[in-house]
């Protein structure tokens, strides 16, 4: 266990994967959030799989602070289940980020930058406010699996970027381990997951569109492109993902 400090220090990347090593789900939230007490947050699309690390976040600590980004472009549904696991799940500080007025006005102004730049779309709309929310964080906990496939295939528990440490409690979880998880604890799904969307991001059908299975969600997510990150997470190097090309669907199984 690292020693508490509520003051920020620098990460010394060796000491903080001894300290928790072989840690992950529950135990690895608790374990950060113990010693990193105000200085640790969220990141939660409010998803298809959302409902299962906001569990597990309400049990530890219901007052660690959830982001989310609100791109001013999602379907409804996504609102209305982010209100409603807030709601069950009693959790006390959700804190929603929506992009800059002024850059839309310069980027954006007609709503239709995701069909010419989605990079640059999902930068004005997730990336920029995101690096907003995060400010004054040094732990940020993120829901992404390594079955989700491209560049998630290698995901480990706790990486680390410039500024501050990556956590991914559920890196090792399967489509079957968070379905389980799901009907053991009676979570209620999204209602979009309902219609056969296993991943749900921006409502435009250049963003998201109904496909995949459980075992390759991501299918449905930018059909037709090489695109398959927002650009709001970081690859095992530090380096921003912004543009993958998709793997074959050997490489989209559990690892």
């Amino acid at each position: 266990m690292l020693a508490r400090n509520p003051q920020p220090q620098p990460i010394n990347q060796n000491e903080v994967l001894e300290a928790y090593a072989g840690l992950e789900g529950r135990d690895l939230i608790r374990a950060f959030a113990r010693d990193f007490e105000g200085r640790i947050a969220l990141l939660s699309s409010f998803g298809a799989e959302s409902s299962v690390l906001l569990h597990m976040l309400s049990e530890v600590d219901p007052s660690i602070p959830v982001i989310f980004l609100d791109t001013l472009k999602l379907f409804p549904e996504t609102i209305a289940y982010r209100d409603r696991l807030t709601r069950e799940l009693g959790l006390r500080d959700v804190r929603v980020f929506q992009p800059n007025v002024a850059d839309l006005e310069r980027d954006d102004p007609a709503g239709t930058l995701h069909l010419s730049s989605p990079d640059r779309c999902c930068h004005i709309r997730k990336t920029l406010p995101m690096e907003k929310a995060f400010r004054g964080f040094d732990v940020m906990i993120s829901g992404r699996k390594r079955f989700h496939g491209a560049a998630r295939s290698d995901l480990k528990p706790i990486s680390f970027d410039d500024q501050r440490i990556k956590l991914e409690p559920l890196a090792s979880f399967t489509s079957l381990d968070l379905h389980n998880y799901k009907v053991m604890r009676q979570l209620p799904s999204h209602p979009l997951n309902l219609e056969g969307y296993h991943s749900i991001g921006c409502a435009p059908t250049t963003c998201t569109t109904k496909g995949g299975s459980a075992d390759n969600p991501r299918a449905g997510r930018w059909m037709g492109q090489e695109k398959t990150e927002c650009g709001i997470h970081f690859s095992a190097n530090g380096k921003i993902i912004r543009m993958e090309a998709r793997g074959s669907a050997a490489d989209l199984v559990n690892a």
